[in-house]
């Protein structure tokens, strides 16, 4: 499989999010990226997927992703972010 994902990095913001969970409410500040990820290959990324499986997804499926992520987060504060 090849796999593009893409991150919008115009539309990388800085934002805050409050929130609650069982500890409690809090709030969080941080980036947010956009990530698009193409139709034809939602099927096989969650076929591939098991959220009970600690080793799941594979690298092949999970390194495209986290690089996009990271080359958005580095493009973002690289440009004074």
């Amino acid at each position: 499989m090849t796999m593009h994902i893409h991150t919008m990095p115009t539309e990388t913001t800085r934002v805050q999010v409050d929130a609650a969970d069982t500890g409690g409410s809090y709030s969080e500040q941080g980036v947010c990226i956009r990530v698009l990820v193409p139709e034809q290959v939602i099927d096989e990324l969650l076929s591939n997927y098991d959220p009970t499986s600690a080793t799941s997804p594979l690298v092949a499926y999970s390194r495209p992703i986290a690089r996009a992520v990271l080359d958005a987060l580095k493009a973002y504060i690289d440009e004074g972010g």
